[in-house]
């Protein structure tokens, strides 16, 4: 793999020495050894090359993967310098990586995207046009079709949009994806929430700013697997519910009053059926169900409440949201 980026196709370490506006591309890498040859050399095509009224810096964090990423991105930055890395101690997840690049990046605009190519680098001339010609401050893209995707998974994330508008006061974009360009104004803004438990998306919506949006159709990973099981979406829909609504507590509240007030009802009618028609013996399987149910939401209203107990335990400590082992970037 390394001698493959070692060809002499390989740019050689350039210095743009005009004054040209800085472009930083944050791209979270975990085992994309496949990819990021292949990601490489769009981003030298279509950005690096095309775009000479901008300079660039490429920040690519290595977040803890297990296969030769790392090694490549030294090779990478060792053959050009617009590359930087920066490599973590373990998996602290895309959240922690797009966090990391974004304290890093040194640029006027800063563009977050992944390195599967499921974000088009050819967008990037598109954003920085739209940047420069109208009063926004943040270029965001979204898709509008899911081709390629299961259906199940679809349909889930189309339920998860609808429910989260309904239940939070930040609004949340139907397919929107971290790729987008940002003035630095905005990056400085999500910088200022060192939330432990990031969920960007809300967040880079929460931060407010002049948005404008790009649609695009959906393209597939060119090499390799996602790294997005089902159930990591799920945790992850979890996180976006949590931390930007708390209707799920008020529901609980609304759950638990209505099911004292259900409770204070029975108690009164078998009062009156007692003193009335006197105290038969009740029938166990009934109260049985009823103490299963009252059981079932008392765990389910705890549960919901240690969900935001934890999240506010994890911040309270304090702990870094991630530990950086190696970077070629001078502090």
């Amino acid at each position: 793999m390394q001698e493959k980026l070692l060809t002499p196709e390989s740019p050689p370490r350039v210095q743009n020495p005009r004054q040209s506006p800085l472009v930083s591309i944050v791209c979270p890498c975990y085992n994309e050894e496949a990819m990021l040859p292949l990601y490489y050399a769009a981003m030298r095509e279509t950005v690096f090359s095309r775009l000479t009224d901008y300079e660039f810096e490429l920040i690519l964090i290595n977040d803890g993967s297990k296969d030769k990423t790392l090694p490549i991105l030294r090779t990478l930055a060792e053959a050009d310098e617009r590359v930087k890395y920066i490599s973590f101690s373990r998996n602290f997840g895309k959240e922690a990586a797009m966090y990391a690049g974004l304290r890093h990046a040194k640029g006027e605009f800063v563009c977050v995207m992944d390195c599967d190519l499921q974000d088009p680098p050819e967008m990037i001339a598109s954003m920085l046009e739209r940047l420069a010609a109208e009063a926004c401050d943040c270029v965001a893209t979204r898709r509008v079709t899911r081709k390629g995707e299961p259906k199940i998974r679809s349909a889930f994330a189309r339920a998860f949009y609808r429910i989260i508008n309904k239940i939070s006061d930040t609004e949340f974009v139907d397919g929107a994806r971290d790729f987008r360009m940002m003035r630095r104004c905005v990056v400085d803004a999500v910088l200022e929430l060192p939330e432990y438990h990031r969920f960007s998306k809300g967040i880079f919506m929460w931060v407010g700013f002049d948005t404008v949006w790009l649609e695009y159709e959906n393209i597939e990973r060119a090499a390799g697997e996602t790294k997005w099981s089902f159930w990591k979406l799920a945790k992850y829909a979890v996180e976006g519910i949590v931390s930007f609504s708390t209707v799920p507590l008020q529901m609980a509240t609304a759950v638990g009053s209505i099911v004292s007030a259900l409770a204070l009802i029975y108690m009164v009618i078998r009062v009156v059926i007692a003193l009335i028609w006197g105290n038969p013996v009740a029938g166990y399987p009934s109260l049985l169900a009823i103490l299963l149910t009252l059981g079932g939401l008392i765990l389910l209203a705890l549960g919901i409440i240690g969900e935001y107990v934890a999240r506010t335990y994890m911040q309270v400590k304090r702990r870094p949201i991630y530990i950086q082992k190696e970077s070629n970037i001078e502090k």
